[in-house]
Parts: C-alpha cells; structure tokens; sequence
C-alpha cells in the first residue's frame, strides 16, 4: 500500500532533481490533463500529502527522469500519476531529455502442456551511437485473455504499433501493450477469427486482411472508438504468397488488383515491412537461399542502387548461416522499419513436419539482424531468447 506522505527530505531531493542546472535550457510542455484526472482527495482525508500538492508541470517534470525500469509500478500508485504518464507531454519530455530510444519490441504469448500461461516482452535498444541492447522482462497476462491463450490465440500474431502502443492481434483475440510501462489490456478482437494475415496502421487506424475463409473483406479498426467493420467490396483481400500489392485506404482499392507485383526470381515472400522513407522492404525466399528487395513506385527492377524511385531494387541478403536454409526448412522473417534508416529482421528456421531432421538444414531461432537503408549493409543484433520463436514484432519508441 503507498504511503500516505513522503519525507520532506525525499521531497526536496525529488524537486531539486527538476530544476535544470541551466535555467535557459528548461524545456516548457503544456500539460494536456483533463480536470477529472487531478481532482482533488475525496473530502474523507484530512491531509494532504506533499507529493499531491505539487503542480502538474513539476510532477511530471520527475516522472519523466524516471528510469525506464522502473516506470511499471508508477501508474498503478494513483490515477494522477496514471494520466501524466499516458499523456503526451510524458513522452514529449523523456524524448527532450534523452531518454527515449527506437527500440524493437516482441512480445510473445505461449503455454506449454500442464504449465501456465506466459506472457512476456523482449526490448531491443537500438541507438544510433551504442551497440544494441536486449532487456526481458515477463509480464502478468490480462485474466480477460488467461482462457484463450492457452489456445493457441496468438500462434500467429501480428503486432502493429500506434505511437507509444503496440496492439498484438491473435486469431480472436487482440492486447494492447504500452511499449513504455509493459501495461496489457484486452480489446475488441477481429470481427472473423485470423490465421497468418497481414496487419498494419494508416492515419491511427489497423487495417487486417487475409487469413480467413469466412470473408474476402479488409477488416478496419478504430483504437479511439474500440470499434471495428469491415470494408466493402472493393477492398477484399487476394493471394500473395509470391507478390505484393498496396490498398489505397480512402478509396478501399488495391493499386495494382489487375496484377499484382511478383518478386523478381520468382521467390516466395517471407517478411515483408515499411520504412520511414516511404518504400517497403521484402524479404523472398528461394528454397535455398534468401534475397532482400525494396519496392517503390512506378514498374520494372533494377540492380544495385539505381532505379531506387520505382520498381524493384535487388539490396544485400540477409546473412543467415550458410546451410540454414535450404529443402525441407520453413523460414518465418518477422520485420519492422525503424524511423527512416534502419529495418530489423528477426529470423526463424524451422524443420517441416515430416522431414527427416538429418538431412535438412541448421535451425534458427530468434536470430535478429538489423539493415542500414543509408549503408546498405547488415549487421548483427543479439538474439532474442528461448521462447520468442513465434514473438510479433514492432518498432516503437520507448
């Protein structure tokens, strides 16, 4: 239980941690706090602690030189410290103050016969100046979504992040993650149960298509609302296993429905994401190798860097281990844009059912490799552990 009040000592070493050493260099955010959530005590208590009679400005001020470690516990102490954290002067202040970073984030939901259901995140930092850094951390799951995990709800999740949020949407059921304090709740899950579909965010909107037979329509879903429908006709999904094609959201039409864009050397795609510089990066496979491609408008392929405004553009191939992929292995390459210059893969190589495990290639499990769009080059990222093998990835900010 949270104390009722605070050494004045404490407070004065909370306060003076909030006063910049130059006061030129003091940043001013407006507070958008609605009145509701800075009400004062009920009428019951007599007293009021220091802490509550700081103004919104200060608090905030301090909750936002909190370490990211040990944010989690802060919005369950009280409502106004729940709003000031969930607002966007919070985030806005941490950025000014460096203590925001592009960050990788998988979650995974899993359960193993007799054992209890799991729910945990893996934070991949990826600074521009430091050598990336992974932190784990496992997460209670909502009780909500404790009787349908188990299941296999969120065997082929997708994750799709909205600012500060990660929504992880499984086959009839979805969370909402705040990627800052590991905070989950359930939502409203898609209107047709979905296996292996694509899923992505437009204008604050989640768009899901494929990966059910019940319907043919483009599913839409509205976070603010906690609201989805589904699209008309003119927006029904269609087969890509070897291609890609683009909806334009405001008119419900797929760019290229006549034909879709095949990847050049016939592959199948395995990973596909979007950058901060406006193209779409993919991910092929060729039974026994892998080819990375960008994509952008107009038509035609080109090698190298020329020809990077249209069509396809041939880049350099994810550096799996040589023998890894080949007959007999599934490859699964989960993918995310990192602002405008970096795409993280993470790759997992598994034996099919029923092939002999001998003579196939060496398996990879959470093998995470990050590509420089200015360098054009890969590099290594640690791995991601045990147990995240089917994780769905997003880049956010935290």
């Amino acid at each position: 239980m949270a104390a009722e009040s605070c050494h004045p000592r404490g407070l004065s070493w909370l306060a003076r941690s909030c006063i910049p050493v130059d006061p030129a260099r003091h940043i001013a955010v407006p507070v958008p706090i609605s009145a509701a959530s800075t009400s004062s005590n009920p009428a019951s208590d007599s007293e009021e602690s220091p802490i509550s009679a700081l103004p919104d400005e200060l608090l905030l001020e301090c909750l936002a030189r909190v370490p990211r470690a040990s944010l989690p516990p802060l919005p369950v102490v009280c409502r106004r410290f729940a709003a000031l954290i969930a607002s966007h002067g919070f985030l806005h202040l941490r950025r000014a103050h460096g203590r925001i970073r592009p960050c990788l984030l998988a979650v995974s939901v899993s359960s193993a016969h007799g054992a209890a259901v799991t729910f945990a995140r893996a934070l991949l930092q990826l600074g521009a100046s430091s050598r990336p850094e992974l932190k784990v951390a496992a997460l209670p799951l909502p009780p909500p979504l404790l009787h349908c995990a188990g299941s296999s709800a969120f065997a082929h999740a997708r994750a799709v992040a909205l600012g500060r949020e990660v929504f992880l949407i499984g086959r009839g059921a979805t969370l909402r993650v705040d990627a800052l304090t590991g905070a989950a709740r359930a939502c409203a899950p898609t209107l047709f149960p979905r296996k292996k579909f694509a899923a992505a965010a437009v204008g604050g909107r989640i768009y899901v298509a494929g990966g059910t037979a019940r319907t043919a329509a483009v599913e839409e879903y509205d976070p603010a609302a906690e609201a989805r429908r589904g699209g008309g006709a003119a927006a029904e999904a269609h087969a890509c296993a070897g291609s890609v094609d683009a909806l334009h959201v405001a008119s419900g039409a797929w760019a290229w429905s006549a034909r879709s864009r095949a990847v050049p050397g016939g592959g199948c795609v395995v990973g596909a994401c979007g950058a901060g510089d406006g193209h779409l990066y993919v991910v092929a496979s060729h039974a026994v190798d892998l080819s990375f491609w960008r994509c952008g408008g107009g038509g035609g392929a080109s090698r190298g860097g020329g020809g990077g405004a249209c069509g396809w553009v041939a880049l350099e191939a994810p550096p799996v281990p040589r023998g890894s992929v080949g007959l007999g292995m599934a490859v699964r390459v989960a993918m995310a844009g990192v602002g405008a210059d970096r795409v993280v893969a993470v790759v997992n190589v598994a034996a099919v059912r029923g092939h002999n495990a001998a003579g196939v290639g060496v398996a990879l499990e959470g093998m995470v490799l990050v590509y420089d769009i200015g360098g054009g080059k890969w590099s290594r990222a640690p791995d991601l552990p045990p147990g995240f093998r089917r994780a769905a990835c997003a880049a956010v900010e935290c």
